[in-house]
């Protein structure tokens, strides 16, 4: 199993690179050519809503992103810093926040933009923030008979 970790600071301008290097990598890993376009779309939402909920916290942290090659899958992991802002249930728990009500909106339509671009998702939140787990099934290897 091969892994590329990937931190960068949580500003707009770094989340293309992230679509980059996600591309490249899935492309390396045997992601049918069809999809990566949904991959880089899918990565992109979830780095900029990772870079919005930074944000809209003030928090300093860098966005991590894990792209994960495995035997029969390769998938991508999104990482935010802010406590439990991760899941559905994350977005009531920041209902409290001065301003929340805008980034709640936007953040159910971005985890909704990448449930629908990719058929494996989860999302999942806790104290230490949150994660968006994606994968993609990877071509086998040509055998030749």
């Amino acid at each position: 199993m091969a892994t590329v970790e990937l931190r960068f600071s949580a500003l707009p301008e770094h989340v293309r690179t992230a679509r980059l290097v996600a591309a490249a990598v899935a492309r390396r890993a045997g992601v049918d050519e069809a999809v990566l376009d949904e991959v880089r779309l899918a990565v992109g939402e979830a780095c900029s809503r990772a870079v919005g909920l930074h944000a809209s916290n003030g928090i300093a942290a860098p966005v991590r992103v894990l792209l994960i090659e495995d035997e029969k899958k390769f998938s991508i992991e999104v990482g935010d810093e802010v406590p439990g802002a991760a899941g559905p249930a994350g977005a009531h728990a920041a209902e409290g926040a001065e301003g929340a009500p805008e980034p709640e909106g936007e953040d159910e339509m971005g985890l909704a933009v990448i449930s629908g671009l990719v058929d494996d998702v989860e999302v999942t939140s806790g104290e230490g923030g949150g994660v968006i787990r994606m994968s993609w099934p990877t071509a086998p290897a040509a055998v030749l008979p």
